[in-house]
């Protein structure tokens, strides 16, 4: 998924003293960073994503402080660091909101896949690129980052409002078309033909059909040969499990980020409980180490020529979000206010876009989708976190309000 280079071990034993205090002390940089980063976006009141990919440009090739000797660790944390992301959020959908989100949100989800999706397929044929590489900037450009909003309607307290809903739904379908499209586009990316596609294409079809329908009937029976009264038995088990998943999975060319999503799909009741108590910090960790090492792949001089595409495919599917969004939210009956922030919470992009782009750098598809990814939720991961917190100061358009100030 990442281009991990030759990381074939962790050689922390091997390197020597001398290799080993280089590895240690980079190691502690990159953490302080992380944790100087993290409490500044929190003063900004801002999720620290954005923060975390500007670290990763400075210290890789071409930033201000390159590594050198932690750089495979770093990759092997990344990976760690993508499965957490995708467990935690899997953990995040009961049954119920995967029945009541499918039943209810399937023509938003294919308004959402087209209107946010084509802008980024279309950028990508324009440029020149291949079809395959247009396809990946098109999951870029469609996917709402689940992390960074779910985040923020906490924060902002508005798990309550008559839009969530809606919101949380969408993301549900979005996370749900991603686990079929991930797979996918790894069999693309190694040259297969139209029937290995297809075939892929039907395993990934039937692995999601498989994991909705055991969570649908079987989570409780999963969850309950998982549990256990001790943190540290809980925590073994479903580490243990979930990598075990996450390695079978890639090596089935269906993804470990996948696998693992999946694998939180099934787990449900008392352990999803705990679990999503206790994972978050070490989610945390590794997640900012995933972010880091992305941008320590991408050469901050390359981000340049991609500024302008960036920004404009940005202002477009910004804009595509927000239609996307109040609309969903008006066939659910919400009012203009409701509607207003039920477009502008599903603009931030975050994880998964950095998922997608990174199976590009790792198969060498496209020299630009990396810096371009990079530039596109910097952008979008800054812009729409401020949108969702002053969504009442700046919006809606007065004439889109009914006449009653208190409509909702």
């Amino acid at each position: 998924m990442l281009p991990t280079g030759s990381v074939s071990a962790l050689r922390l034993a091997a390197a020597g003293p001398e290799g080993t205090s280089d590895i240690l002390v980079e190691l502690g940089i990159v953490l302080l960073v992380l944790a100087i980063l993290g409490r500044l976006a929190a003063r900004m009141g801002i999720p620290s994503i954005p923060l975390y990919l500007l670290a990763g440009l400075m210290l890789g090739e071409g930033g201000l402080i390159p590594l050198d000797a932690g750089e495979e660790f770093l990759a092997v944390g990344a990976q760690i660091g993508v499965v957490l992301l995708l467990l935690l959020l899997g953990l995040e959908y009961s049954p119920e909101d995967l029945r009541h989100g499918l039943r209810t949100t399937w023509l938003a989800g294919l308004v959402d896949g087209l209107a946010n999706g084509l802008p980024g397929f279309a950028l990508g044929l324009l440029m020149g690129w291949s079809v395959t590489a247009s396809l990946l900037l098109a999951g870029v450009t469609y996917i709402s980052s689940s992390g960074i909003i779910a985040r923020l309607l906490g924060d902002f307290e508005r798990y309550t409002n008559r839009e969530t809903p809606v919101i949380l739904s969408i993301l549900v379908m979005e996370d749900i078309v991603m686990a079929v499209f991930l797979p996918i586009m790894a069999v693309l990316l190694v040259g297969a033909s139209v029937a290995q596609g297809a075939v892929a294409a039907g395993v990934a079809i039937a692995l999601v059909a498989a994991a909705v329908f055991v969570s649908f009937k079987f989570s409780r029976h999963v969850s309950a040969a998982v549990h256990s009264r001790s943190r540290e038995l809980l925590l073994l088990s479903v580490l243990g499990l979930t990598f075990l998943v996450a390695g079978l999975a890639e090596a089935a060319q269906v993804s470990a980020a996948v696998g693992a999503f999946l694998l939180g799909l099934t787990l449900s009741g008392q352990v999803a409980d705990d679990v999503r108590d206790l994972m978050p910090p070490l989610r945390d960790v590794f997640g900012g180490i995933f972010f880091v090492f992305f941008g320590v792949t991408i050469d901050p001089r390359d981000l340049i020529p991609v500024l302008l595409p960036a920004l404009a495919l940005a202002v477009v599917t910004a804009a595509t979000k927000i239609a996307t969004g109040m609309w969903a939210a008006k066939r659910a009956g919400i009012g203009p206010k409701g509607q207003w922030r039920a477009g502008v919470s599903l603009v931030p992009r975050g994880e998964f876009s950095i998922v997608i782009a990174g199976l590009g750098i790792g198969a060498g598809v496209q020299p630009q989708l990396g810096p371009l990814a990079a530039a596109y939720v910097l952008i979008l991961a800054f812009s729409g976190s401020l949108m969702m917190r002053y969504a009442a100061k700046i919006g809606p358009p007065s004439r889109w309000l009914p006449a009653r100030a208190d409509a909702r």
